[in-house]
């Protein structure tokens, strides 16, 4: 009746809205968003024609033809779930067995937080969605707190605190000039935050700079982090990829499980299963006991609710099956001790080659650091020329992936980094 009135109206007044419909304003102030930087490299990369392009701006492994890898391990799990029923009544079993098996491959399976079931934990959309979880959180939990993040971080981990409305303070990390861990000023800035401060740390491969702590700086951090009561939140998005070793990988957390700290960690299974497009993950956070972890729980349930719900059951039951079969977890372990065997051969043969071509530079720290990445010293401008002159892309901080870097491009991009940088001198 009101749509026959409305229609009447219109037509006496001498026009149609079908054919002068009224302008809305309401997205009139709306601006492009700035682009990723990450995001950004990729698409220059795919406009670029050039037969000989790299891209070293993606944070998934490539095997050395350059192409994603489906891991057998994942093969054979798609095998053995196949047919099975994906319904609502299953998917709460599925996301119970993930949890499970997370932690405890990064607390260790005789963990005694598992045993006690200390800890609260649900699946996330990888590491990202587990972070943004935490986030949600610890602003729900601890409104006046702020997050303490290295100098520098993954780039998204500044978008996740800043959309949680979680003020941000930044430590002393990297040293630029010997390209390591500036451990002496980064134990200041520990020493210096207000005590009971939030601090996020990345357990192995730091990304974007390669550079982790030893195992008796990790120690020393525990210790001051103990003393001043802080509580740290590991971003675990690389296990396995820093020595090929899972259980080593996850040294600095169980150190600080050791020491007694509650901590939380963000896990994700895209790049250590290959699974990027899954966006599978896990958060959990330790509690002082059984009680607490099922308090801790169904807040982030809460979250998680009205964030998405709950993610999709396909991923999530590739990775459960694979780390609940004995069989297949020691597949995956042989594979994610391959690819990280694959990145050290890469980083040795890239330095060789700098070092042949007669360079003046100094390039340790491409196998000093460790996992998927490397922050190579390039500068900007330096960065910008390899791309416009050689088809190299990366974000502009120099960070390279490593797992773009093949024996088939290795020699270019030598090639190509040292003619940039002869005559000049690295950030």
């Amino acid at each position: 009746m009101w749509r026959r009135y409305l229609t009447t109206r219109i037509s006496a007044s001498g026009y149609s809205t079908l054919t002068r419909p009224r302008t809305s304003k309401w997205w009139d102030h709306v601006c492009p968003a700035p682009k990723d930087p990450i995001t950004s490299v990729t698409e220059a990369f795919l406009a670029d024609t050039s037969p000989h392009k790299i891209n070293l701006g993606v944070g998934a492994y490539r095997d050395d033809e350059g192409k994603p890898v489906v891991l057998q391990c994942v093969r054979d799990a798609e095998t053995k779930i196949a047919g099975s029923d994906f319904l609502e009544s299953v998917s709460s079993a599925v996301s119970s067995r993930l949890v499970e098996e997370s932690v405890k491959l990064v607390y260790g399976r005789d963990s005694d937080v598992i045993k006690e079931e200390r800890f609260a934990g649900v699946q996330a959309l990888s590491g990202t969605g587990a972070c943004r979880l935490f986030a949600e959180f610890q602003k729900r939990s601890h409104p006046e707190s702020r997050i303490y993040m290295p100098d520098p971080t993954w780039s998204n981990h500044h978008n996740i605190w800043s959309d949680a409305k979680v003020p941000e303070r930044t430590f002393h990390y990297y040293n630029s000039d010997s390209k390591g861990l500036n451990f002496a000023a980064l134990m200041d800035d520990v020493k210096n935050a207000p005590d009971g401060s939030f601090f996020l740390l990345h357990p192995c491969a730091h990304n974007p700079t390669g550079v982790d702590p030893n195992e008796e700086q990790w120690r020393e951090i525990s210790y001051l982090f103990k003393v001043k009561n802080h509580f740290p939140f590991f971003d675990m998005a690389y296990q396995g990829f820093a020595s090929g070793d899972l259980d080593r990988d996850a040294l600095s957390i169980r150190i600080f499980l050791e020491d007694g700290h509650l901590l939380a960690c963000a896990q994700s299974f895209a790049k250590n299963m290959g699974l990027y497009g899954h966006r599978v993950g896990c958060l959990s956070i330790l509690c002082n006991d059984k009680k607490q972890a099922i308090a801790v729980r169904s807040q982030l349930q809460n979250i998680a609710r009205a964030m998405y719900s709950s993610p999709p059951v396909h991923g999530i039951l590739l990775v459960s099956t694979i780390l609940s079969d004995p069989n297949m977890k020691a597949l995956w372990t042989k594979e994610v001790k391959a690819m990280a065997n694959r990145i050290r051969t890469i980083r040795t043969t890239l330095k060789g080659s700098l070092e042949q071509l007669g360079s003046s530079l100094n390039w340790e720290h491409i196998t000093n650091q460790a996992g998927m990445f490397c922050l190579s010293g390039l500068t900007p401008e330096q960065v910008d020329r390899l791309a416009r002159e050689f088809h190299v892309y990366m974000t502009l901080d120099g960070r390279i992936s490593m797992a773009g870097v093949t024996t088939g491009n290795v020699s270019y991009l030598a090639d190509a980094v040292h003619e940039v940088t002869k005559f000049g001198h690295q950030a």
